[in-house]
């Protein structure tokens, strides 16, 4: 038999909850959701050895491994910046000016913002199981 049959998909879609475990829905009424790159994909293997080097980056420059609060969520948010594939067209987050982010700045806006923290603890935790990249599975 053929093992690659068991391989998993490159991305999943996760539909987001909020803070109290309602699903997030935006204006236009369609389900708030984060496509991202998983545990099997290249993205997810960049991402992953990108977070490693700046790790032993700092260890080189500063010679320990202690993170202040801020430098873990950031480094955090870089990471699942990494493995984002893309939010779904009605994620918004406001720059400075009041136009938009897209794209990674956007994706690191989200992830880095504390007061919607909860998101990017889903997004972490998806990303954490392999299963919910199976072929076949269900995308909630």
């Amino acid at each position: 038999m053929d093992i690659r049959k068991f391989a998993v998909e490159e991305t999943s879609v996760l539909a987001l909850l909020g803070s109290d475990d309602a699903p997030m829905v935006g204006e236009d009424g369609k389900p708030m959701t984060v496509t991202l790159y998983g545990p099997g994909s290249k993205a997810y293997a960049r991402a992953q050895a990108a977070q490693q080097n700046r790790m032993i980056d700092k260890l080189k420059r500063k010679g320990k491994s202690d993170q202040s609060a801020e430098d873990k969520a950031r480094e955090q948010a870089e990471f699942l910046a990494g493995c984002t594939k893309e939010f779904s067209s009605n994620i918004e987050y406001p720059n400075g000016s009041g136009a938009s982010l897209t794209g990674e700045a956007l994706h690191k806006a989200v992830y880095s913002d504390t007061s919607i923290g909860f998101i990017a603890e889903q997004v972490g935790k998806h990303l954490g199981e392999w299963g919910n990249f199976k072929t076949g599975s269900p995308k909630p």
